[in-house]
């Protein structure tokens, strides 16, 4: 281990990298930390080199040699995944806040000042800095404005999960937050759930890019390992943190979208199709009791029609029918809008629908915005009853006034 020069004064920014195999993609990364308008003053670098063959500790090391920046370098045999290199960084570091920087990508130049800036005058815990892909692709709904406090449940935020944020140390070791190192994929979504959650809120800087997301050129990004057993690990996860801190309704369904869609519906996509009657069953029976745990019909109308129908199929048991549907997914065809009225109701008319194999019509109808054919489709308005008693007693509202009016027009 090389040890960091001796600052008194508490830096902004620690900086932690988890490293592994990392060359030559590592000189642009820390380059780019190097380049921050912060300074080096503010900011201190904790390296984890995980076990490395490729020269990445020898890099690292000759980097904290030259730098100005307050720099540990750690090496250490291989852990298996980020986490382990994640909270050994953690638990050196020193600053008020710390970002999780991933060996592949790297900083914009404005970066920490503007996120430290943000966090420092919102007072927010958690503070998301615009994201954009190189060699990949990186989530979009989310960067749309700069805000101070984003809503959790009704923002996007929730869509963005990983670990390339700034969080405020002090939350992290009030709560004695670390990385699951039994989780082997989605552990970092389990961690940044958990800061939106406990956190004193979460900002985003949407007006500058922070952050560039890149794609490897060997592949070797650590999202695309494992198997799909460490998916529904994954989702299992996020289901019980999420259900743990946000009481049933509606806004534990708003954020149980997220492990939902983004997590266990791929595991019931088209490539099902070229998978094996034994994983299909094995797929059927991970899924079963977070379907039975989580799945509520607030939840169901958050979602396409295609996305509910197979999740519903999941939840049913219908393995059958939800390969009829994934047929028909795979063969991109586009399913008849059916309308009905009284009231008035849009389904998508995806396979088994009215047919009577026991899937509800509920299953097929559009509940929010989609896109068929190139064409937008909206859910029609719902009346729904306490929009309907809300009209009741304004209606009582208005007889009994008129009422009291007529008396005093007669005395006049």
């Amino acid at each position: 281990m090389s040890e960091m020069p001796n600052r008194t004064s508490e830096p902004d920014v620690s900086v932690i990298i988890g490293a592994y195999e990392a060359m030559p993609y590592l000189i642009r990364c820390l380059e780019s930390v190097e380049a921050q308008t912060l300074g080096a003053g503010r900011m201190e670098i904790v390296a984890v080199d995980d076990g490395s063959t490729d020269g990445t500790g020898e890099y690292l090391e000759e980097f904290a040699a030259r730098t100005d920046i307050p720099m540990r370098v750690v090496r250490q045999p291989n852990s298996g995944g980020p986490s382990g290199p994640r909270n050994v960084g953690l638990g050196l570091a020193r600053g008020r806040y710390v970002f999780f920087l991933d060996a592949d990508d790297y900083f914009g130049e404005e970066a920490l000042e503007r996120m430290v800036a943000m966090g420092d005058r919102a007072g927010t815990d958690v503070v998301l800095g615009k994201v954009v892909g190189v060699n990949r692709g990186a989530a979009k709904s989310m960067w749309k404005e700069t805000v101070e406090r984003a809503d959790v449940y009704s923002s996007n935020i929730k869509f963005t999960l990983s670990a390339q944020k700034l969080f405020r140390r002090e939350l992290l070791t009030r709560l004695g937050m670390t990385f699951d190192e039994e989780l082997k994929t989605g552990e970092d979504a389990l961690f940044t759930m958990e800061a939106y959650l406990r956190g004193s809120g979460v900002s985003v800087v949407a007006d500058y890019t922070c952050y560039y997301l890149v794609g490897r050129d060997d592949g070797k990004h650590v999202t695309k390992s494992g198997t799909y057993v460490l998916r529904f690990d994954s989702a299992r996860a996020l289901m019980r943190l999420i259900a743990a801190h946000v009481p049933a309704g509606p806004r534990r369904d708003a954020l149980m979208v997220r492990p939902f869609v983004i997590t266990l519906l791929p595991q019931f996509g088209p490539k099902m199709l070229k998978q094996s009657a034994a994983v299909h069953r094995k797929k059927m029976a991970l899924a079963a009791p977070l379907m039975e745990a989580y799945w509520t019909p607030g939840l169901a109308r958050r979602l396409k029609a295609q996305e509910r129908l197979r999740l519903v199929c999941v939840a049913t048991g219908r393995l059958d029918l939800l390969l009829d549907v994934l047929r028909f997914l795979r063969a991109k065809e586009e399913p008849e809008l059916v309308r009905r009225t009284g009231p008035a109701r849009l389904y998508l008319a995806y396979p088994h629908f009215g047919d009577g194999s026991g899937l509800p019509d509920e299953a097929y109808e559009v509940t929010v915005t989609e896109w068929v054919g190139g064409r937008r489709v909206e859910a029609p308005a719902r009346h729904s009853s306490v929009s309907f008693a809300r009209r009741v007693v304004r209606k009582a509202r208005r007889t009994v006034l008129a009422a009291l009016r007529a008396p005093r027009a007669h005395r006049a």
